[in-house]
């Protein structure tokens, strides 16, 4: 999947067991991860980057931005595993699930691979390789811009402000 997603649509679940679509966060400039609960390495790096971005904006973050987090792992992230992974470590952001039909969508929809392959090393035989980019999109849910892994939160909390004050 190459390029910008454009204006990504979904139908999911949020981690209350309500169902939220991506109409239900216009309004608010939009912070979307992908990841899964069970991920032990770049999931929790990435989910505590962007919390640290989150808490440096501030005020001005909190009543703008609305931070997303979707599984990339509906087989094991029910709702109730998204709102315990997420209140525990990163409670600025919400967890969305669903089915795995739901999911492939939203993935299709952000451009988004995720693959599961083997790991022994996990109590249920498997991590899911994926996408490890955070997408930011404005009010009207178009996309704004992306930030890869590697990007610096400084980087990022520099650029979000720089769309902030445009819009």
């Amino acid at each position: 999947m190459v390029g910008a997603p454009g204006h990504p649509v979904f139908t999911l679940t949020d981690h209350f067991g309500k169902q939220a679509t991506e109409k239900d966060f216009h309004g608010w400039f939009q912070l979307v991860y992908f990841g899964f609960t069970s991920c032990r390495v770049v999931c929790p790096r990435a989910l505590t980057k962007l919390s640290g971005v989150l808490e440096t904006l501030g005020d001005e973050g909190a009543r703008r931005i609305k931070p997303l987090y979707i599984t990339v792992d509906p087989a094991r992230d029910t709702p109730q595993a998204m709102k315990t992974f997420l209140e525990t470590g990163y409670p600025r952001f919400l967890g969305l699930t669903g089915p795995e039909q739901a999911i492939e969508e939203a993935k299709t929809s952000f451009r988004v691979f995720a693959q599961r392959k083997s790991d022994p090393a996990d109590p249920d035989g498997y991590q899911i390789a994926h996408t490890a980019i955070a997408y930011f999109l404005d009010p009207g849910g178009n996309y704004l811009d992306h930030f890869p892994d590697a990007t610096e939160a400084g980087r990022i909390i520099e650029r979000i402000r720089g769309h902030l004050a445009k819009g």
